[in-house]
């Protein structure tokens, strides 16, 4: 089993009388076969409590876990790789490259990401699925918002990583569409033993949800689901 762990981990931003405490002790754990929604108001850490999941932030205390290995003693190619050959990430600014379009989008990915990639014909289940396939040619400045967002998605899934973490991916999709994205997050989960971890304020991705956690005021609590 595939797992990324949060022990007692603390996150502060800032000095002194401007210190704040955005993650207060926050023990979790995201597992391979399993989706995990962490609910919470906008400002509640939510964001920044995936980035420290996902290597791109360090945390002020506590400890990161990778298969049980502490973040703390990878070296940083083993952390490049990590993040690149293992997390998939769906953030709220998207990250697509405007002068690529969005077929190009993926071909950059196998230039930087050679090998391990989806195959044709999961990829092509993918698009359709997520309603992108006349999208192909057009670049990202000429999509909408929610038209970028299962792009992003897309692109996040094409790398077939063992954990896949997503910012709002459901932010700017209509209900119909939520549906569509909670599915396939949840079947990904299942059929190809992924970790996916959702942070979110939208509700509508309850059903799909193993494990489901609210984070408030930089503490943690575990409303669905078994914490070990």
């Amino acid at each position: 089993m595939q797992k990324l762990e949060l022990k007692n981990v603390r996150k502060q931003f800032g000095h002194g009388l401007n210190q704040v405490t955005a993650l207060d002790g926050i023990d979790f754990e995201a597992r391979s076969g399993e989706l995990t929604l962490i609910l919470g108001p906008s400002g509640s850490g939510k964001s920044t409590m995936l980035t420290i999941l996902g290597n791109l932030q360090k945390a002020t205390d506590g400890e990161v876990l990778l298969n049980g290995q502490n973040f703390e003693n990878l070296t940083q190619k083993q952390s490049d790789d990590f993040r690149l050959k293992r997390i998939g990430f769906v953030l709220q600014s998207y990250n697509l490259v405007p002068y690529l379009t969005v077929k190009e989008q993926f071909d950059l990915v196998n230039k930087v990401k050679p090998k391990g990639n989806l195959d044709k014909q999961t990829f092509e289940e993918y698009i359709d699925k997520l309603g992108i396939r006349p999208l192909m040619n057009k670049y990202p400045g000429q999509l909408s918002g929610g038209q970028n967002q299962r792009v992003a998605i897309a692109r996040a899934l094409y790398t077939n990583p063992d954990f896949i973490l997503a910012d709002e991916p459901t932010a700017a999709l209509d209900s119909e569409r939520v549906k569509v994205v909670g599915g396939l997050f949840k079947d990904i989960a299942k059929e190809q033993d992924k970790a996916v971890v959702i942070v979110t304020h939208d509700l509508r991705l309850k059903e799909d949800a193993d494990r489901i956690y609210h984070l408030e005021d930089g503490k943690l609590s575990l409303e669905k689901g078994n914490q070990n």
